[in-house]
């Protein structure tokens, strides 16, 4: 935990509304359920686009890179059942996940609205929340379906939640384990936090560059150990 005095600790007064990244965010990425994601949608490319399996992960990494997700890929250019999509791709094994009582009581402290922000689907939210201890402390699930399949780092996937809910970006935080995804939310005006986690995806994804680092207001290795800090 970083040494803060009541003077020096960061100041989130401020803040209204919390939002979290799910994977690799409320959970550590050393849990890797990501692997197991990424199998089943090369698996599913496979099956639904008879594809070879070089050719399958080709084309979801293509899609990634161009879209921001391999589903928003396959809703642009095939006919892919959406909920066929995210239904088989998250039905993972979460026994890697624990309950952390600490990261709980820091997210119950905090005033305000707490939704979570994913690219996931909202079933795979909900479990994921279930097996850390976390259930019933977000007011929402914003996932895929709530950006209409634009996710983040689009721009739109922001634009669209913060007109929906009528947030005021000035008055939220954004905490991601992925940079890049902190560049929308900084250009609307929210706060962001960096989860620097370590893992291939911390920066902007397995094969992107590093981003740079002008849009990340704070940088933090411990979500609820940073929680616990902050001025409130």
């Amino acid at each position: 935990m970083d040494n803060f005095t009541n003077d020096t600790a960061p100041d989130f007064r401020h803040i209204g509304t919390w939002i979290f990244d799910l994977d690799n965010t409320l959970y550590p990425a050393s849990s890797n359920l990501f692997a197991q994601i990424e199998e089943r949608m090369n698996v599913f490319l496979m099956r639904e686009l008879k594809l070879e399996e070089a050719e399958a992960k080709a084309l979801r990494r293509k899609y990634y890179g161009a879209y921001g997700s391999t589903l928003s890929g396959l809703v642009a250019h095939h006919t892919i059942d959406p909920e066929a999509f995210l239904s088989y791709v998250h039905d993972i094994d979460l026994s890697a996940l624990r309950p952390d009582p600490a990261l709980a009581q820091a997210i119950a402290r905090l005033p305000g609205k707490r939704y979570v922000f994913t690219n996931g689907c909202r079933n795979h939210a909900t479990r994921v929340l279930e097996k850390t201890g976390l259930t019933g402390l977000m007011d929402g699930i914003w996932d895929i379906r709530s950006m209409e399949f634009k996710p983040k780092p689009q721009p739109e996937a922001y634009a669209r939640i913060v007109a929906e809910t009528g947030i005021d970006p000035a008055t939220a935080v954004l905490f991601e384990d992925m940079a890049v995804n902190l560049a929308p939310a900084y250009a609307l005006g929210m706060t962001t936090v960096w989860l620097a986690n370590g893992s291939a995806w911390s920066d902007q994804g397995p094969e992107a560059p590093r981003e740079a680092s002008g849009h990340i207001h704070h940088t933090i290795d411990d979500l609820g150990d940073f929680l616990q800090t902050i001025r409130l």
